[in-house]
């Protein structure tokens, strides 16, 4: 994998590491990715993927592959796998073994129990509720705990009563000894654990009291030897409690945290918990729905591992929030598809034509090329018959002026065929349309008229040479630019964000995807409609599906216009 090292050495991160080098501060550079294994990975862990892999690797450092588990009530084993093959499919490899914050969890009582005996932390029984009430707001300060000022005896009698589960769920809470009214809120004595009388995927049920996310995500990175934690900026206020735990416990090492805009992608929902509502609401079908911008959606959506790297790196690393284009992430994957997709035809939308002037019996094999600007990609067979299906869209039964395909008295010309004229209409009895009937001039192959002007081309596909198979067309899951700043955001979703289309792909090319029906990377380029990729999950050998990654040009800015 070509590492983007211009991109990477171009931020305020990388200056940052150069310099604390430059000064000996480390010996090397060890980052680390720590995901919470309550979700699947979206295209905004992409990009912090891409940051602490690219510039381990480009300092010959280390990078960490570790899962901040602190809630079992919210994780799931399933999750921790997709996270490790989301990683290794985007092409990254991670130091040494995965690691666990649960691994950690005998230390991390240790910790807690240092802070109870420096009097930095007490056992709280007020309620959720109580302390939420005892907090204050922004504008005004936070009252301490009646049992507060409980001394260090009592609080680690009842913080080990906490950890042998004498206590239920809610009665009893451990929390910082810090400041109730400081002005900034997670400094007001935030809990350091709770109770959880649940099964934790790593660790069983040996443990009933989990520590917080906060306070066992510093000490984690701490332990590992981490010298630069990158985080996006609404980690910020966190850095205060980070350092107030590290700065109050016996640790030598204390990472520095370093902050970056998060990505935030137009028509797009990020948040794991926005997501989670969408599934249970069955808007979409699970993590991996092509629709949200999960990367095993976008995956199977046929997006590949370089074009979002390619993504992540265009965006770059910045302190400043912004709203990226989603055509931006269809520019990366539609260049790559244009240099790599084998260019097929396939009838999504049917209608028959019949060439009258053709006997049942004729039949005309033509070589194609599967792309025009790489023979390196080989060639492929068409069949060509007197009864071939074209898109509905491709003719006209009234007269339109500025029309340019095929209408009755008019021509066209057949992708790599011939020219034909639609003649005369066949209709059943309710109106509808049965076939068109049409004449071939059979000596127009590779040939441009001369008596004539030169006609618009469409494609096609022989009856002979068809087989049945759905395509799924995805449009934006959301009508406006920002949905996850919208509180009833379900309000914007977009109804027609998937259509389902039943039509016909070449059976040459079938018969070779059959083959591979389990092979991700079998890309399209069907001619004249988009690019396309096998839904490897819902297809079967007599059942192909086809997802749209991306039209051919950028339609939705097309239509802004």
């Amino acid at each position: 994998m070509k590492t983007t090292i211009k991109k990477y050495s171009n931020n305020f991160i990388y200056n940052i590491i150069k310099e604390d080098l430059k000064r000996n501060k480390y010996f090397s550079l060890h980052t680390r990715f720590p995901p919470e294994p309550n979700g699947y990975l979206h295209i905004g862990h992409a990009k912090s993927i891409c940051l602490n892999f690219e510039l381990a690797k480009l300092y010959n450092g280390y990078c960490n592959l570790r899962f901040d588990d602190t809630n079992p009530l919210k994780e799931n084993i399933k999750y921790i796998n997709s996270i490790i093959n989301d990683i290794k499919w985007l092409g990254y490899t991670w130091s040494k073994k995965i690691y666990y914050s649960s691994e950690y969890f005998l230390q991390l009582y240790e910790y807690a129990k240092e802070l109870i005996k420096k009097d930095l932390a007490y056992v709280d029984q007020l309620t959720k509720e109580q302390i939420r009430e005892y907090r204050g707001t922004l504008t005004t300060p936070g009252k301490n705990s009646p049992y507060r000022n409980r001394n260090i005896e009592e609080n680690l009698k009842l913080f080990e009563k906490m950890k042998k589960g004498n206590f239920n769920e809610g009665e009893a809470c451990l929390r910082a000894k810090i400041d109730m009214s400081s002005s900034c809120m997670i400094m007001r004595d935030p809990v350091l654990y709770r109770i959880l009388h649940t099964q934790h995927h790593q660790t069983k049920e040996k443990w009933c009291i989990y520590p917080m996310y906060d306070f066992a995500h510093c000490i984690s990175d701490s332990i590992e030897g981490i010298t630069h934690s990158f985080c996006t900026l609404e980690f910020q206020d966190n850095k205060l409690l980070y350092n107030w735990i590290l700065k109050n416990i016996s640790v030598v090492n204390h990472p520095k945290q370093y902050e970056f805009a998060r990505l935030n992608l137009k028509y797009s929902i990020l948040s794991k918990r926005k997501i989670q509502i969408l599934i249970e609401k069955k808007i979409i079908n699970n993590w991996d729905d092509p629709r949200i911008q999960t990367i095993a959606g976008l995956r199977r959506k046929g997006y590949t591992a370089s074009s979002i790297r390619k993504f992540c790196e265009k965006i770059g690393v910045t302190k400043q929030n912004n709203l990226i284009e989603f055509s931006m992430l269809e520019y990366c994957i539609r260049n790559e598809l244009n240099e790599k997709a084998i260019r097929t035809m396939a009838v999504l939308e049917p209608i028959k034509l019949y060439l009258y002037n053709l006997d049942d019996n004729y039949q005309e094999i033509f070589t194609v090329p599967n792309h025009p600007k790489k023979p390196e990609l080989g060639t492929h067979e068409i069949i060509f018959t007197n009864t071939i299906y074209i898109e509905q869209e491709d003719f006209k039964e009234k007269y339109e002026k500025n029309y340019k395909r095929l209408k009755i008295g008019e021509e066209v010309r057949l992708r790599y065929a011939y020219i034909i004229k639609a003649e005369k209409i066949e209709k059943d009895k309710n109106g509808n349309i049965i076939q068109i009937i049409c004449f071939c001039d059979l000596n127009t192959l590779g040939k441009k008229p001369t008596d004539r002007k030169n006609p618009a081309v469409i494609h096609w596909i022989s009856k002979k040479n068809s087989f049945l198979s759905e395509f799924r067309l995805y449009e934006k899951l959301f009508n406006i630019h920002n949905p996850e700043q919208e509180k009833n955001f379900l309000s914007f979703l977009n109804p027609n964000s998937i259509t389902i289309k039943h039509g016909f792909i070449e059976k040459k090319i079938s018969e070779k995807i059959q083959k591979k029906i389990t092979n991700i990377n079998l890309f399209f380029q069907f001619e004249r409609v988009g690019y396309f990729c096998l839904d490897v999950i819902d297809s079967k050998k007599n059942k192909l599906i086809f997802n749209r990654t991306v039209n051919l040009r950028d339609i939705w800015n097309i239509k802004k216009k």
